[in-house]
């Protein structure tokens, strides 16, 4: 007997194409996770939608190049200074001038300690911020920082309006943002949609696509109904169970970018005992099957990985995936003195591929060497207010398909006191900050690769999989997926 879920999708499937709910020219995207806050600077969640809102004054093209945005050059002065020549007669949406001024405003909010700016690694290595001319901005490195002009190409560095934040306070713009981008806000409300209208003076040229709504749909089953059904035109996450069924309709598409979502891995904190032992850590390292889980519970659309790096980022190295041994994880927690196994408590949520079964076989194959795991499921709306979070192991999703780069990949999440990070090894902190300031190539690849054999050997996080990214959408739609796994609606055309 087909269950319920499956049912109802196969009704769906049966509805032929013509049926539709959005207007012409209105893009409707189904997301797996309501948008908390649209506030660039301080988004605990991803940047896909404040993307089409905000710009950042370098960009990436389709394919990953660093090209103009709102800076129209940039150029070393020193090995600490970077200056950014800006684009002239550029306005945000409600008619405040973009120039310097704006600029400075912008990273300056993010850098200053008391706004606690959960984004604030990406762009640590910032020192000052100096408004040459209207036109001209001057960044200094607190050390020689060869991912500067990278840095500027992704959150937190989209430029938002000081006058208008200033007239108005955070918690305001947070919930109406205004922005330079190819799209206005028009409204938000939590839970159900987030509303932006094309920006017919957008510097780029104005937007084909004239209204674009982001709905939360959390029901895998359901988002795809609505794609079928031409209630929605795009989604997010298809789940791995339901993507045979997504490439038998003529009624919609799949959209797969191999190795272009996130990396899943295991937060450790290593401030609470027992995870305080590396023995411990290397123990639950050892204790994961990721190839059962990758190929049994995610279909083949995820690929074990041995390392946070992605393949495509600079200082890649090719790191072992972490053998399944239970035996020899019995062994480190005996050498540990934990013979009998320890309780624990591990956090996770459902923002990912069948996050919620990955973690049930997670923690059932951590209860196979003797341990007593308490698990804690929580909403991702909740799950995002706890960072940094309490774990002592929690399960998160990293990438650094946005600056396609090992330090976005490692940064925030090994080095001791950032806010997603768990990890303390004065160690690989000092090698954190040595790539950060290493301007050679060649050195700073060779840093940025012991790293990685640092980070396998003491196992400050256990990194699980990549996951593929899947998205649904209508066949009338032209959009690839990116690998930088950003949705630009200013790029997708629709017929």
């Amino acid at each position: 007997m087909k269950s319920l879920p499956a049912l109802a999708l196969g009704l769906a499937l049966a509805v032929p194409a013509t049926v539709t709910f959005a207007q012409d020219d209105t893009l409707v995207i189904g997301r797996s996770a309501s948008t908390n806050a649209l506030d660039p600077g301080f988004l605990r969640e991803a940047a896909t939608v404040v993307d089409n809102i905000f710009d950042t004054m370098v960009m990436r093209d389709e394919d990953m190049n660093l090209v103009p945005g709102l800076a129209t050059e940039w150029t070393s002065i020193n090995d600490t200074t970077w200056e950014f020549t800006l684009r002239e007669g550029v306005t945000f949406h409600n008619g405040e001038p973009f120039n310097a001024d704006a600029v400075k405003f912008s990273l300056d909010r993010v850098l200053d300690p008391e706004n606690n700016a959960p984004t604030i690694s990406y762009i640590r290595t910032i020192s000052s911020v100096e408004v040459v001319d209207p036109m001209t901005v001057r960044i200094t490195t607190s050390a020689p920082d060869p991912l500067l002009p990278t840095r500027m190409s992704r959150y937190p560095a989209y430029i938002v309006p000081p006058q208008y934040i200033g007239e108005n306070g955070r918690e305001h713009f947070a919930n109406n943002p205004v922005g330079t981008g190819a799209y206005r806000f028009v409204d938000f409300v939590p839970d159900e949609r987030v509303t932006l209208e094309a920006n017919p003076d957008y510097w780029r040229g104005a937007p084909d696509i004239g209204t674009v709504i982001w709905r939360p749909i959390p029901d895998a089953t359901a988002r795809i109904t609505s794609l079928v059904t031409g209630e929605v035109q795009l989604i997010e996450n298809v789940p791995v169970d339901l993507v045979p069924l997504l490439q038998q309709t003529p009624d919609a598409d799949l959209v797969q970018v191999e190795n272009g979502g996130l990396t899943i891995y295991l937060g450790l904190r290593m401030d609470k005992e027992p995870l305080d032992n590396v023995l411990v850590r290397r123990a639950l390292n050892h204790a994961i099957d990721r190839e059962s889980i990758t190929q049994n519970l995610l279909g083949g659309l995820a690929t074990p990985k041995g390392s946070q790096v992605g393949a495509a980022d600079f200082g890649y190295l090719d790191v072992p995936v972490a053998e399944y041994d239970p035996e020899l994880s019995r062994e480190l927690l005996a050498e540990a003195g934990f013979p009998d196994g320890f309780e624990i408590t591990m956090q996770s949520s459902f923002r990912y591929m069948k996050n919620a079964e990955v973690a049930q076989t997670i923690a059932q194959e951590f209860e196979d060497i003797g341990l007593t795991v308490n698990q804690e499921t929580m909403e991702w709306s909740v799950y995002t207010q706890t960072v940094p979070f309490e774990g002592p192991i929690y399960m998160l999703g990293w990438g650094s398909t946005q600056t396609l780069d090992a330090d976005a990949a490692v940064y925030a999440i090994l080095k001791s006191g950032e806010p997603y990070s768990g990890a303390s090894i004065p160690e690989l902190d000092a090698l954190l900050d040595e790539s950060r300031s290493t301007v050679d190539p060649e050195a700073r690849a060779e840093i940025l690769e012991e790293i990685q054999e640092l980070a396998a050997d003491q196992v400050p996080l256990i990194t699980l999989y990549q996951e593929d990214q899947l998205m649904g959408k209508s066949p009338n739609i032209e959009f690839e997926g990116r690998a930088d796994a950003r949705i630009p609606v200013f790029e997708i055309t629709m017929d």
